[in-house]
């Protein structure tokens, strides 16, 4: 690790990366080997958890795209200097801020969406200037093979490779000094990225999770609010970061949401036959999953095929903050629905718990809207939407307090990646003595003037 670290700094250094015209060159070169390599990624994934061309191509490879295209479009206007006003103490001078890649560039991708996790961080590191390991989670093993594959093809080592394993090897690459660690995965593993990074003083930017609200209101267009969230929880079998994990409806239409949300399910028949639904990743997994669903509060669904790996979309009713299944987050195909009467009440017992990576209200009311998004503290989420905020490249993603640390996509990303090099410029041919010594309380009195603009 050691070796391999030290030959990207050495590559760093050489300063190929800060230029504009080889980031381009690098960002077009990944999309056209993805592009030509697609089949294998198709078949590797559908391998590790039966996941369709369709779902991989909308929710993985056809998001890495966007980001790479949007990129391209937009790199010189995210790299160039920027100006910026220079107040009167310092006249007169120039000031201006350089973006800077950080250098070496540590990236651990997550297991749910191994594609878009992975490689959605490295096209902000390419774009940064950084030079990238990649780490991918070992759990998907044929994606984290087929990824490994394709770019050691095709990218020189020293600037961009990828390492798999498991715990060893993530722990063997903790130990070296990275000027850049993004980690996408569970709050448990965060704090072990986290303190490791601690230990050499490396800037982190951290995407987890948490138990993820969604307020169904009484006012609401409640057919789609259903179709919506029927589709953003049971999308990827509900192993999606930003999936509403549990819905808080209100009682007055509790019976007729969950009659709508059984008769949306059916409708969509989500199955694995058809390539509308995935196996859950792991056994583990699935026991874990098991142990949530209390068989006294199904409404529907419930079903565990433990050899396959697949857990029917589950609707439980009844259910109470004190139940199983409100004490971690889901991660799968689960829908819990509580009722709530007081949106206060609701609001406060949310907060109560740690603030959620996403947050989603379903309202017509401009007052419900202002309360849920001005009172409860989340990294992002949607009014009358779910989940797919994170598709908009405008839009920084990423989590706060237990649920992630930074933001990413777009120009946040590229930010990530970079030191924003802060400048002042004088110019040599006069220069107001004020500074100098003897300090006078003549000298004093224009410094404090001065100070007011």
């Amino acid at each position: 690790m050691k070796e391999l670290i030290e030959h990207q700094r050495h590559f760093f250094r050489s300063h190929k990366t800060k230029d504009i015209s080889f980031r381009l060159q690098q960002l077009k070169r990944l999309k056209r080997v993805l592009k030509s390599n697609e089949a294998l990624l198709y078949e590797a994934i559908y391998a590790d958890f039966k996941k369709s061309e369709f779902d991989t191509f909308a929710t993985e490879l056809g998001l890495v795209y966007h980001d790479i295209d949007d990129a391209l479009r937009n790199l010189h206007k995210w790299s160039r200097k920027q100006h910026v006003k220079t107040n009167l103490v310092n006249f007169p001078a120039k000031s201006y801020v350089l973006p800077q890649p950080l250098g070496v560039a540590l990236v651990i991708g997550a297991w749910n969406y191994p594609y878009l996790l992975s490689l959605g961080p490295v096209v902000a590191a390419m774009a940064a200037g950084c030079t990238i390991v990649l780490k991918p989670s070992e759990i998907p093993s044929n994606t984290s093979a087929a990824i490994k594959k394709v770019i050691s093809e095709h990218f020189p080592t020293e600037y961009f490779t990828v390492v798999e394993g498991g715990i060893p090897e993530t722990t063997a690459l903790l130990k070296e000094k990275f000027d850049k660690i993004f980690f996408t995965g569970s709050t448990f593993v965060g704090k072990i990225i986290y303190k490791a990074a601690a230990e050499q003083l490396t800037p982190v930017t951290l995407e987890l999770g948490g138990k993820s609200p969604a307020f169904v209101a009484e006012d609401c267009h409640l057919k789609m609010a259903v179709k919506r969230l029927v589709w953003g929880k049971f999308l990827n079998a509900g192993q999606t970061c930003v999936s509403p994990d549990y819905i808080l409806v209100h009682r007055s239409i509790e019976q007729r949401f969950l009659a709508l949300a059984k008769a949306e399910i059916e409708q969509e028949n989500l199955r694995v036959e058809n390539g509308n639904y995935v196996q859950i990743i792991n056994d583990r997994n699935v026991e874990r999953l098991e142990k949530m669903i209390d068989p006294e509060k199904i409404y529907y669904g419930g079903d565990v095929d433990r050899e396959n790996r697949i857990i029917s979309p589950t609707i439980l009713s009844k259910v109470s903050w004190d139940d199983t299944v409100m004490q971690e987050e889901i991660f799968g195909p689960i829908m819990p629905v509580l009722v709530y009467d007081s949106l206060d009440e609701a609001v406060d017992r949310v907060n109560e718990l740690s603030k959620p990576l996403s947050c989603y209200v379903f309202t017509k009311s401009a007052k419900t809207k202002k309360k849920v998004l001005n009172e409860i503290l989340f990294g992002g989420g949607g009014v009358n939407e779910n989940v797919v905020h994170l598709a908009n490249p405008h839009l920084p993603f990423g989590g706060v307090g237990n649920s992630g640390m930074g933001s990413y996509h777009g120009e946040a990303g590229f930010r990530a990646f970079s030191h924003y090099k802060s400048i002042i410029e004088k110019t040599t041919l006069f220069e107001l003595p004020l500074k100098y010594y003897p300090h006078t309380n003549g000298k004093l009195w224009w410094i404090k003037q001065f100070f007011k603009f």
